[in-house]
């Protein structure tokens, strides 16, 4: 009679995990492992499939000089925004993490870019800002400071995506906060007997108790950086002269402009393969300077 019992609701169980287990299925699975099928095809979309081995992947690492300026521009991006962000978003944290009137609110301002994440809207809006005859040039020219090509020019355009990203900070912000608040108060006031001023403080107590969501917050950054398209698709198109132009945009451009829909998935296959790698590395070194509660 139990066992009756307990494999009804095992099957209940499983009609109501379906509707996932569909989405799942048809709309993740099914098209990842078919990007990896295709990255060894000619597949164009239009014509015969023909089966090519690995030459996609031979042409993309030996004959492709465009893969590697655009693996070039997309670690630049990686290194500049995964830190950025996350120190933005901990500095905000520190400061936002005091009682004090009208706090709630200052969290909600602090936090309402990320609502936008990668849209089209915020993107469009970042280009209107830093264009030739931005707001951003208007304000410098109002000091008598000469206008800055932001967009325009191959020493800036980069840089110039990459603080759209970190300006979006709020997610990690949020977390910073929850994380900060499960601080033992204990700790603080050891490190007050000792004579710890705040600098130490922060780096001694703080620091150790928060490494978890840091590097929670490493992985979830780098990931995102290493996929980005939006940005670099509306506002810069890759431009100038292949500064921005980054593998997920070069991606795009392979399977939906030229219509090599077997090259883009072996790019597609790449990048996975480069977040993988950097997944493990990042696993690999957690030891190290990762602190858990246990510890």
């Amino acid at each position: 009679m139990k066992k009756s019992v307990i494999a009804k609701r095992g099957y209940q169980a499983y009609f109501y995990l379906l509707p996932w287990l569909i989405g799942f299925s048809f709309l993740q699975l099914y098209p990842f492992l078919s990007s990896l099928y295709y990255s060894f095809t000619n597949y164009n979309a239009f014509g015969k499939m023909n089966f090519i081995g690995l030459n996609n992947y031979i042409s993309l690492f030996t004959k492709d000089k465009e893969f590697y300026k655009s693996l070039g521009v997309t670690i630049k991006y990686t290194i500049f925004t995964v830190p950025g962000k996350i120190i933005m978003s901990l500095v905000i944290a520190v400061m936002l993490n005091k009682a004090r009137k009208g706090i709630g609110i200052m969290r909600t301002i602090f936090y309402l870019p990320s609502l936008f994440g990668g849209s089209i809207a915020v993107a469009i809006l970042w280009k209107l800002l830093f264009m030739d005859n931005g707001f951003i040039n208007t304000i410098l020219s109002t000091f008598g400071i000469k206008s800055v090509s932001w967009l325009g020019d191959p020493r800036f355009a980069l840089n110039t995506l990459s603080l759209l990203e970190v300006w979006q900070f709020g997610s990690s912000m949020v977390m910073f906060l929850a994380v900060l608040k499960q601080v033992p108060a204990s700790l603080y006031e050891a490190a007050q007997i000792d004579g710890a001023n705040k600098v130490k403080t922060f780096f001694k107590v703080t620091f150790p108790q928060i490494t978890p969501i840091i590097f929670f917050s490493v992985i979830m950054q780098s990931i995102n950086a290493l996929q980005n398209f939006t940005s670099a698709f509306v506002i810069t198109q890759g431009g100038p002269v292949k500064s921005t132009y980054m593998l997920g945009l070069k991606l795009y451009n392979d399977g939906f402009a030229y219509y090599k829909m077997g090259y883009a998935s072996a790019t597609s296959w790449v990048i996975f393969l480069l977040i993988l790698f950097v997944t493990v590395i990042l696993f690999a070194t957690s030891k190290f300077w990762v602190f858990y509660g246990d510890e």
